[in-house]
C-alpha cells in the first residue's frame, strides 16, 4: 500500500491530471504525469512527494480479485520508484486489458521507461 500522503484519491484531482497532463502508452500502461511548481493551496497537509492513482477498470477483468492484483503489483513496483520520482507530480496509471498477463518485473521494468520518457525521474529533467 502507498501511504496516505503518496495517494491521489478524489475524483477532481484525477480529473486535473487527465485534463491537464503529459501522457505516455505502453503495451500495458497508460501513465499520466501533471507536474505543478508548488503544491495547490487546498493540500497544505500533503507531505513531500508525488501523489499515485492507479485505475484498473472492468475492461481489464471482470473479477474484481483478478484487478486487485494488478493494482498491488503495480503499487509494488511504484513503491520501489517512488524515491526517484520528482515530488511535485500528480501521477494516474491506467491499466490497459492486455496487463491481465504481466507480472510485477513487467510493470517494473515498463514504469520506468514511462517515467524516463515522461522527465519525472530525477535527473532526466
Amino acid at each position: 500500500m502507498l501511504s496516505k500522503p503518496n495517494r491521489l484519491r478524489r475524483s477532481r484531482d484525477f480529473s486535473q491530471v487527465y485534463r491537464q497532463g503529459r501522457k505516455a502508452v505502453s503495451a500495458h500502461l497508460i501513465v499520466r504525469v501533471w507536474a505543478f511548481s508548488r503544491r495547490p493551496e487546498d493540500h497544505p497537509g500533503k507531505a513531500a512527494g508525488p501523489c499515485i492513482g492507479i485505475v484498473v477498470s472492468q475492461k481489464v477483468h471482470k473479477r474484481a480479485v483478478v484487478r486487485n492484483r494488478l493494482k498491488r503489483r503495480v503499487r509494488a513496483a511504484v513503491r520501489l520508484l517512488l524515491p526517484q520520482l520528482d515530488p511535485n507530480l500528480w501521477i494516474v496509471i491506467n491499466l490497459r486489458p492486455e496487463a491481465v498477463q504481466c507480472e510485477y518485473v513487467e510493470f517494473l521494468r515498463e514504469l520506468e521507461q514511462l517515467f524516463t520518457k515522461l522527465e519525472v525521474i530525477h535527473g532526466h529533467s
